[in-house]
């Protein structure tokens, strides 16, 4: 396979090997050793990319294993099924290259023979939340366009009417993973390219709504390559308790294969402690993802046996950061686990992790740029490009990143600047030694147990209250989700509406991880001439005279 030469940084003298920071050009770049990709102008889907790693022979431990039945699947028999689904995908439905296909299900063991056959036919894959209101599902409908969903029958009826939907968990999608078409030889190989989109996933970048960012088959084969670079000996048995929907969760399933791994799959609609902990020690997991509250509870829980979780080795978090004294707790329970924060986003991908001990040690941090990745901080005010220790909004430049938010291109005006740098919208600075911290989001999301739940959806639906004449939603820290959404609301007169009521009509109308979880009432909230809610102090009046009630 051709690849790229090596970024021209490593041997530059500019450049601080300690920090990373190039002075001349106020640029960050990774300290750790660049790893060559594969030409960008070489056709590869990522499927052929993932395939190109596994070893002749084929690794002879599974692939994927179900938590929940014990199921297992063999990397010959994935293999057999790709092909398969692959073949029936392109004969009896027509799927063409460019198509964007919605999946909306509960995660599945299939799930990953689906996005690979998908991806190699040059299909777009956009996963959904099942836990979202029909008319949440719709927004995002609006914004992908699909042209095919696979759905389950519990999830079917949330779909907008008049799309094609292909039905999980029937035994008509059951055999299409064991039977090819016996004309599938007639069919075209179909090309391709590094830049072509590959996957829809959704955020609510900065500020605002819901958009739908466009991440290309080069982002994965780049994150995929940085793991391999600096994979352990050996394969690891890696539990992915992120649901596939979420940028983390999908980025594992398809990387574990990738790397000859096996990936424990939590499958159905609830995942607990109880069960994750149930499956690392039954399959002797070396590697689990976990958000930030399964981190905290993982160090609180009274549940858990001294012989329990003994073959752990790391738990890799992200989401948002973990507050210092629950990663200590967590150290001084599992003193043989590293517990390696990393920081990335739906649009940028993996910007920052943890690597050895000695990184995992950093507790405020979140670990050292990943390779291939360059970064600006930038003063938010002025523009200006700062140095080492100084705080300001994060930019970055990877082949990780997003292509652009679909059909938005004021929300693309806002995100990019006009030489391609990616503005996060976090209050981030690095320090001599190269590691980056988070201070705070300069954009007005709140993470809920590592989900993104943005204020200016929530106060979408107050304002729809025919007895709210005004509101605002805002975060309050919460040690065991992070982050809780408080709504402050203005009763129009003579209104007698209670935190009940509000909570309630809310709850209606959103996912259960967006519901308002405490209600202030307040006389009006604080604005700019302009009409902008001036969140900062929105914030003062919540930590002030407000905080005793929530």
């Amino acid at each position: 396979m051709a690849a790229s030469t090596m970024s021209s940084h490593s041997l530059s003298p500019s450049i601080d090997s300690r920090s990373g920071f190039c002075a001349e050009i106020k640029t960050f770049y990774s300290i750790r050793s660049p790893v060559p990709l594969p030409s960008p102008s070489l056709p590869l889907s990522f499927p052929s990319y993932a395939f190109s790693l596994l070893p002749s022979p084929l690794p002879l431990h599974p692939a994927l294993i179900d938590a929940s039945t014990g199921e297992t699947v063999s990397y010959p028999h994935f293999l057999s099924q790709f092909g398969s689904l692959t073949a029936n995908l392109l004969t009896h439905f027509s799927i063409s290259k460019g198509d964007v296909v919605l999946v909306l299900s509960p995660t599945r063991m299939d799930f990953l023979v689906l996005y690979m056959s998908l991806l190699s036919i040059g299909a777009v894959v956009s996963p959904v939340n099942p836990a979202l209101t029909p008319s949440e599902i719709s927004r995002l409908v609006q914004l992908s366009k699909p042209s095919l969903v696979f759905a389950t029958s519990s999830t079917l009826q949330k779909l907008p009417s008049g799309l094609n939907a292909i039905l999980l968990d029937t035994p008509r999608f059951k055999n299409m993973f064991q039977t090819p078409p016996t004309n599938f030889e007639n069919i075209k190989q179909i090309e391709v390219l590094q830049s072509d989109l590959a996957v829809i996933q959704y955020s609510s970048g900065t500020t605002g709504r819901v958009k739908a960012a466009a991440l290309s088959h080069r982002s994965f084969i780049a994150m995929t390559a940085g793991y391999r670079a600096l994979k352990p000996a050996g394969p690891q048995v890696t539990l992915t308790t992120a649901p596939t929907f979420h940028s983390m969760g999908f980025f594992f399933f398809l990387k574990g294969l990738a790397l000859g791994d096996t990936t424990v799959v939590l499958t159905g609609e609830r995942v607990t402690l109880a069960n994750m902990i149930r499956a690392a020690n039954r399959y002797k997991v070396t590697e689990m993802t976990a958000a930030p509250p399964v981190v905290v509870a993982m160090a609180k829980s009274g549940d858990l046996a001294p012989e329990d979780l003994l073959a752990l080795e790391t738990v890799i978090c992200g989401g948002a950061p973990v507050h210092v004294e629950s990663a200590r707790r967590f150290q001084e329970r599992f003193p043989h686990v590293q517990l390696s924060q990393g920081y990335g986003s739906t649009e940028g991908g993996g910007i920052s992790r943890m690597i050895g001990r000695e990184e995992c040690s950093r507790l405020k941090s979140v670990g050292r740029l990943v390779e291939n990745v360059q970064v600006k901080i930038v003063d938010p005010n002025t523009g200006t490009a700062l140095s080492v220790g100084q705080p300001g909004e994060l930019w970055i430049k990877s082949p990780a990143c997003m292509t652009g938010y679909i059909g938005d291109d004021e929300a693309n005006a806002a995100a990019f600047d006009s030489d391609g740098w990616l503005k996060t919208g976090d209050l981030c600075y690095i320090d001599q030694d190269g590691f980056l911290y988070v201070v705070d989001r300069l954009k007005e999301l709140i993470k809920y147990k590592a989900y993104q739940v943005p204020p200016a959806e929530l106060e979408h639906v107050l304002h729809s209250h025919p007895e709210v004449a005004d509101a605002a939603v805002m975060p309050i820290p919460h040690d065991e989700v992070g982050q809780i959404p408080v709504a402050l609301v203005v009763r129009r007169d003579g209104s007698t509406l209670c935190e009940t009521e509000v909570i309630d009509y809310v709850a209606k109308k959103v996912a259960p991880y967006k519901k308002i979880r405490k209600v202030l009432f307040v006389n009006k909230i604080p604005k700019s001439p302009s009409g902008k809610i001036l969140r900062r102090e929105l914030s003062n009046h919540i930590l002030g005279s407000s905080l005793s009630r929530l």
